[in-house]
């Protein structure tokens, strides 16, 4: 089972005290969505990113409230999603967008309303673990987010591999 993470993936670091402003969209809204929405969410986690994530994102819609944001287009599809505490508490992700609507400040969007949420509900620091190198830039720009010093990048190093290694 391929849950998404490659080697040299880092865990960063984001102060929730001192995150950007969010920005509003017409073309996209950012949502909350409702335990009923979760078998829409689960599919499009495990069409666009795999089962690894589609399990990952599970326990949010156990948590009230629920610790998952989608985007949704004007027609309500799914345009990407965002959880936390799904496999850690203080963690951010898993995240994705659909390839087909990157770049378009959807996955920004869902970052800082997870983060924000975060710092709701007392949070004061998030951990976004397993940071692919190619994709610090983006969690640096977005919420200051850094490397966490002497880091092993070995967080999700136990997943189960159903036999594959």
């Amino acid at each position: 089972m391929d849950f998404g993470y490659e080697q040299g993936a880092v865990d960063l670091l984001a102060n929730l005290c001192e995150l950007p402003p969010l920005s509003e969209s017409e073309d996209y809204r950012i949502v909350r969505p409702m335990t009923a929405d979760f078998w829409n969410v689960q599919d499009f986690v495990r069409r666009n990113f795999g089962a690894g994530w589609a399990g990952e994102i599970v326990p949010a819609f156990g948590s009230h409230p629920i610790k998952c944001f989608v985007a949704l287009d004007r027609a309500n599809r799914i345009l990407g999603f965002a959880g936390y505490d799904c496999t850690f508490r203080g963690f951010f992700g898993p995240t994705g967008v659909a390839d087909e609507h990157r770049g378009a400040g959807i996955g920004k969007a869902l970052l800082l309303s997870s983060l924000r949420a975060m710092y709701d509900e007392g949070y004061r620091y998030a951990v976004i673990g397993g940071v692919e190198p190619h994709n610090v830039p983006f969690y640096a720009k977005c919420c200051g987010a850094s490397p966490i010093e002497g880091d092993s990048g070995k967080t999700y190093r136990d997943l189960t591999r159903g036999g594959e290694n």
